[in-house]
């Protein structure tokens, strides 16, 4: 099984992300976030992790953030409403994100990932959930 792997191409901490991944030989599908986002299933999952603070979920230093048309209408939306707008503005999502079975990463940290056994987990058929988040 291979992992889910989304990113933006000029992030370099997606490049960090990439090249610890490749130098442990993790199996992954390189997904561009913003042509294609996380579905709201996998951004329910990492919100789990951020212990339901969806602002987490959100890259604070994009361009697109910024926007006062954005920003500003934050604090009026409900929790359903952030997560559509993450599905329709892959820039918005912080990243990477690394989701499989099992697995909903988001930020890349390589102490929390070394903690995981990735590569048990793209064979587990029932290892328990986890969800990181940064």
């Amino acid at each position: 099984m291979k992992f889910k792997f989304y990113e933006y191409e000029k992030c370099s901490t997606c490049k960090k992300a990439r090249n610890w991944m490749d130098s442990r030989g993790i199996n992954y599908e390189r997904i561009p976030i913003r042509e294609q986002t996380p579905t709201k299933k996998e951004l329910l999952e990492l919100l789990e992790g951020h212990q339901g603070k969806v602002k987490k979920l959100f890259n604070t230093s994009s361009k697109d953030y910024r926007d006062p048309k954005i920003k500003d209408s934050l604090p009026g939306l409900s929790q359903d409403d952030m997560i559509d707008l993450l599905t329709a503005r892959g820039n918005l999502i912080k990243r990477p994100i690394l989701i499989g079975k099992n697995i909903a990463l988001q930020g890349f940290n390589p102490e929390e990932w070394g903690k995981l056994d990735l590569m048990e987990s793209e064979i587990c058929g029932e290892c328990p959930k986890v969800v990181v988040g940064k």
